[in-house]
This record gives structure tokens, C-alpha cells and sequence, in this order.
């Protein structure tokens, strides 16, 4: 056993971390965003009564998408999963219009061609290899042409 490494395994991975007391990064930016929003519509609606029936709403709506859960999981998650869900058409129909014949035909393997063989380079000759040796070990200085 004194051979083994022993490893640390991460626990809790889906806990998002907490950055002002319980109040988690998403949730801030999500109530920063609602804060945003009901200050313009406090600028538009100067009205008391108008503030309270836009602004309430707008409120209550950020409010379940920063803290309301389904199954563990944040509120926007079960809407994408609605959104999703609806765009998928409901009914599925299989129209068999192939005989067993032509899906045999699809069942067999296909013939792939063989790739062609690679290219290879010529060896270079001893005596131009002697003169890179050389270029590289002078660093340069040497020119085989002089």
C-alpha cells in the first residue's frame, strides 16, 4: 500500500460558490439586472400606481429566476427545457418506404479505397549533409559556397 498514489477526488462540483453571504455570483447578476430594470421603469412611469404594476411583477419574476429551484437545478434550465421541448415536433411517424431487400443493400460494407502510398524525399548525399553539419555547428558563419 505504500507504493499507491493516493489522489484528492473534487467533491461538490455542482455548488456554485457563495460570494456576498448566500447570494451566489448568478443571483447577484440576475438581481443587479432586475435593479437595472426597475430603475428605467421608475424613470418611465413617474406614477406610484404604474411603478407598482409594471415594477412588481418585474420583481417577482427576478426574483424566481435568481432562487427558485427544479429538481436541484436553476429556474432558467427548466425554461430552456420547456422552450425546447415545444420545438420538437410531439408525434413521430416512421413511413417504411424501403423493403428489406434495400436495407440489406445499405446493411453491407462500404469499399474504401486505399490510401495512396505516402510521398518520401529523397536521401540527401553525404557530402551536402556534411555542409548543413557544418552551417548549424558555426552558427551561420560557414557558407558552403565560398
Amino acid at each position: 500500500m505504500a507504493g499507491r498514489n493516493q489522489f484528492v477526488v473534487p467533491q461538490f462540483l455542482d455548488v456554485e460558490a457563495k460570494i456576498i453571504g448566500p447570494i451566489t455570483a448568478r443571483q447577484f447578476i440576475i438581481f443587479l439586472v432586475i435593479l437595472l430594470i426597475e430603475f428605467i421603469l421608475y424613470r418611465v412611469f413617474l406614477s406610484l400606481a404604474l411603478q407598482l404594476v409594471v415594477g412588481l411583477p418585474v420583481l417577482a419574476l427576478g426574483a424566481i429566476f435568481a432562487f427558485f429551484k427544479v429538481n436541484g437545478l436553476p429556474f432558467h434550465f427548466l425554461l430552456l427545457n420547456i422552450i425546447q421541448t415545444m420545438r420538437k415536433p410531439s408525434l413521430r411517424v416512421w413511413d417504411k418506404t424501403l423493403s428489406d431487400a434495400d436495407i440489406r443493400v445499405f446493411m453491407l460494407p462500404a469499399e474504401v479505397a486505399a490510401p495512396p502510398p505516402p510521398e518520401t524525399k529523397s536521401p540527401i548525399e553525404r557530402g551536402r549533409l556534411s555542409e548543413l553539419t557544418l552551417v548549424v555547428n558555426t552558427g551561420g558563419s560557414y557558407n558552403p559556397e565560398d
